[in-house]
This record gives C-alpha cells, structure tokens and sequence, in this order.
C-alpha cells in the first residue's frame, strides 16, 4: 500500500549502548527537589540553563538551529520570566534514536529529549534513566495537565509513574479510500458504500473502462515489505463483538498491518484474492515494494481506486491529484466509506492521540524546571506563536483561522517542519484550541483543494478509534519485528495470487508457519501483558 504513516520501529535490544546503559546511569541523581525555581510570580535570583532537543531535518537554508528567530522568541519570553538560557542540542532526525542513546548512556542528554519510539523510552525507564514526573507535573504543570488530559497523559506512564509527557497529536486521521468520480459518474454507478458494492464497482471499471486508458487497473495496491497489510479491508470483515482482551492481543497493530489471528482476516485475504484472480488489482503489486510504480499508475490515470493516507492525493509531494488533472483533464477523486461491517458501522483505526514521548533524564538538575518550560508552552498564545509567528507579518487571522503569508518558508523564520513542531513539541499538529477549527486549519494548508481535503478528514474520522494501549512494550516482538514483516509479506504475496481454492488451506498452513518462527511468542506475551496491566 502507498507510504502509509506507520513509522518503523528500531530494536531496542541490540544496541551495545543499550547495553552498558544501566550501569553508566548509575551515577546519574536527580535534583528536582533542590531547585530554587518555584514557578511562582517573580523572577528567581539562580540564573540556569535549560538544554532542549531539537531535530535536524537538514532542510537547504535552514537557520542555525540554536540562535534563530524562534529561539529568540523563547528566550525573551520565557527565558526572561524565569531567569533561565533555553539552550537547544540539536540531533539528526534520521540518527535520533541512536544519537539519543548515546547522550543518554554519556549522561549528556538534553533537560528536555525526545523521541517517537516508546520502546525506547521503555528501556530507559527499566534501566533507571528517567525522571520520575509526577511531582513535578503536580506542582508545576497545572496548564499542561489540562491541556493533556489523562487520556494523553497515560500513554507516558509506565509501570504506574509518569515517566514521559506525550505530545498531543491533533489530526488522528489514518488512511481513506479514494475513487475516481469521474468514473462512477460516467458508468451512473453510485458511490459503493459496502465489500459487494465495491467488488461489483471495480469489474465494471475492468470491464467498461470508463477512463478508456491502456491497461486499466480498477483497485492500484501496493504491496510494501516494510508495513505488508490490506490498508481497511479487514475492517469490514472483522466481527464487531469482539471482547476487550480479544481486541487488545488479536489486533495489537495498526489494522493495516497484518494481524494473522484476527478473527475475519482471512476473510479479507480471500476478498483480495478474489479481485487479484478477477483482473482488478495492479499486476505488479508484490514487485512495487516502495509505491512508485502506484503512484505513475494514479497521475496517469489508470487507477480507478486505491488506499493512501486521508490526505495523501493533495500533499505537494508526490501531488498525485495535481498530477492526475494536468494528465487526465476532468478527472475528480473522492473519499468513499465502503468498508462496513456487521454492524453497519466503517471503522477506521487511525493514529492513537499521543505524538512524540518528551522525557527528562534522571541526571538532569532541571526537572522542575524543564515541566515548566511545558507548562509555558502549553498556554494557547504561546502555541500559535511557535506555529505561525507573528500575527499581521507571518500570518494573518481570517475568521478564526491563521492564514500564512510565506515569511516562514526561509531565513531565519525558517520552519523546517510543518506547523514548526520541531519547536513546538507539545503539540503535533495545528492546535487552535477547537477542533473544528483545527479541521478547517489543516484544509487551508492544502492550496486548491480546501474543500477536499476538509471532506477527507471528516470521512477519515468516521467511526473513529486507537488500538488499545499498552503500557509494557513487547519484548518479543521487539526481537522478531523485522523478520515477522518480511515474512508476511511474503505470505500475502502467495496467498494474493493463489488459486481461490487454495486460499483456506494455504492461509493455514502459513499461518502455522508464521508462528512457529516467532508469531506465537509475540501473541503470547500480548496476552500476558494484558492480563498484568489489567491486574489478572
């Protein structure tokens, strides 16, 4: 499937850093509670400096990520109220983990680090790295507590202590499933809103080829080694029933991966099967191992339908919309719902509500401090300052919305990621404080297709939900991850082309396979995770 979100997780057990890393913490003492900083009115007489992680995309033209107009604006406000330097370290986005481990293991790491894998952030906890927040968070972060709430804050907890502060993502959309209006328009086909209707939909673009194009492909599918799945198909197969336990240890990933004991996922195979053996999926889709070759099939108009992100066909890159009009004049792409289930409902597993995890080394000697400097930037000012500047020069405010005027593109404005939240960590995604208004933020951000991509979150939200929460990382998947994908992907790509009356059989006995190298052990200690983290 098309570059879908689902980032990939580094292995938290093979790295020799990892490995020394208890004993180098050993020394390592916190001294929050010595701290003369008390966050009341006034400024505190100690003078201290608070270092920050920052990432470095290596963006052309970025500014010296240290001294820039957002670090000045940190400073003179901040920085002045509590007598403080904000110093930022900054690290290779693309080496952060184990750039982290080596700051972390050396002592060195920033008062405020960060990162996206909660593994990680496991490992430090059991090796004794990590300040304990929840005092701190108590007396100085009541602003930030409120912003958060539980339902975030939890996914910073591990074995009962708040360990971490997560970031709060504001767009929890995942994928949607996009059709070619155009098409159903030219046929007088509805739009298909069920399994049957969908199948029915794309032999009629097999059959009709409304596009009248060479080599028509009614459904383009990408099948990638790095995060195999169906994207929502399992959806509408998967019972609705399902218990808690059944649900937290059968489907622990994101649905669009593959979830082998799923109750309904061989169903969904065999509904991929039977479009493959019908001529209506992309020929090529186990070769199209990064999505390219989808992506040309979609700008030159081949494609009836298809799966990406909820925004994906109105991203500047790789702008397979735009491309599909300049190519295909009259073309119209829509978002459709026809994954139902059972239960008459189109669930869509899409992004839990936590972004990075923020952390504090047990050796800094600003916890205290550090939970302030979230508490500050948690003030609704202080968020749309570091995502948009100054009002009236970096952006104007039009009905509620601010609207960008360019000056942030380069020099020393420069934002280096979308929304800045490289520097505005605590938020990931636009934050207005509304979420309505957070939707029609994120439409502006899409030139020329406003609307579309408005409509594509709403249906990107519909029926809604996370996988369940896991406090206790899984070791075993941990270990096996890299081999267990590799591996279905292969699986997916043998039963995908089987003969239909082979599929049952051969999914069992794949199946089989799959979990003797590892698949067993993974589901196991779900299960056991779950029955500690529920108190059973």
């Amino acid at each position: 499937m098309i570059s879908l979100k689902v980032k990939i997780q580094r292995s938290i057990f093979v790295s020799l850093v990892a490995l020394t890393f208890a004993s180098a913490l050993a020394a390592c003492q916190s001294n929050s509670s010595s701290s003369t900083q008390n966050g009341t009115a006034g400024t505190p007489k100690e003078h201290r400096t608070l270092t920050v992680e920052v990432f470095d995309r290596g963006k052309p033209g970025q500014p010296d990520l240290n001294n820039n107009f957002w670090t000045k604006y940190v400073n003179d406000n901040f920085g002045k109220q509590f007598n403080v330097t904000v110093k930022y370290v900054s690290v290779p986005r693309a080496e952060e983990v184990d750039k982290l481990n080596v700051l972390m293991a050396a002592g060195q790491a920033p008062d405020i680090s960060f990162t996206y894998n909660q593994g990680v952030v496991y490992n430090y906890v059991q090796q004794g790295g990590l300040a304990d927040l929840d005092s701190a968070l108590k007396q100085y972060g009541p602003v930030l507590t409120q912003y958060l709430g539980d339902d975030v804050l939890k996914y910073g907890k591990f074995n009962g202590k708040q360990y971490a502060v997560p970031g709060k993502r504001t767009v929890l959309a995942g994928s949607n499933t996009f059709i070619r209006k155009d098409w159903l328009d030219k046929l007088g086909l509805p739009v298909p809103t069920t399994p049957d209707e969908f199948y029915n939909t794309m032999v009629a673009f097999k059959e009709k080829n409304p596009g009248n194009v060479s080599g028509v492909i009614p459904y383009g599918y990408s099948l990638q080694p790095l995060n195999p799945g169906l994207s929502y198909i399992p959806e509408a197969f998967k019972p609705s029933n399902l218990t808690e336990e059944q649900f937290a240890t059968l489907q622990p990933q994101a649905i669009w991966l593959t979830n082998w004991s799923l109750p309904g996922f061989d169903k969904a195979v065999a509904y991929m099967n039977k479009m493959y053996n019908a001529d209506l999926i992309s020929p090529n889709f186990a070769t199209d191992k990064d999505g390219k070759m989808l992506d040309a099939d979609i700008s030159n108009g081949k494609v009836g339908a298809f799966q990406t992100n909820w925004d994906g066909p109105y991203r500047t890159a790789p702008g397979t919309y735009a491309n599909l009009v300049k190519n295909v004049p009259g073309a119209e792409l829509i978002p459709i719902d026809p994954w139902q289930n059972d239960a008459g409902k189109h669930p869509k597993n899409g992004y839990s509500p936590n972004g990075m995890y923020i952390i504090i080394p047990k050796s800094s000697k600003n916890v205290d401090l550090a939970i302030q400097y979230l508490n500050w930037m948690a003030d609704p000012k202080v968020t749309l300052f570091l995502q948009n500047g100054e009002e009236g020069v970096d952006y104007n405010m039009v009905n509620g919305i601010p609207k960008q005027t360019g000056t942030t593109n380069e020099g020393d404005k420069m934002m280096t990621v979308a929304n800045n939240l490289d520097y505005d960590i605590l938020s990931n995604g636009i934050e207005l404080g509304d979420q309505q208004k957070n939707s029609e933020a994120i439409s502006a951000g899409y030139p020329g297709y406003e609307k579309d991509a408005e409509n594509a979150l709403k249906v990107g939200m519909t029926d809604y939900y996370a996988t369940y929460f896991y406090s206790i990382p899984n070791a075993a998947d941990a270990k096996s991850n890299a081999e267990l994908k590799n591996l279905s992907a292969q699986m997916l790509a043998k039963l995908i082309v089987a003969k239909p009356a082979e599929v049952d059989s051969l999914y069992k006995s794949l199946v089989q396979q799959y979990m003797v190298q590892g698949g067993q052990a993974v589901e196991d200690e779900y299960i056991k995770n779950y029955k500690t983290q529920n108190g059973q």
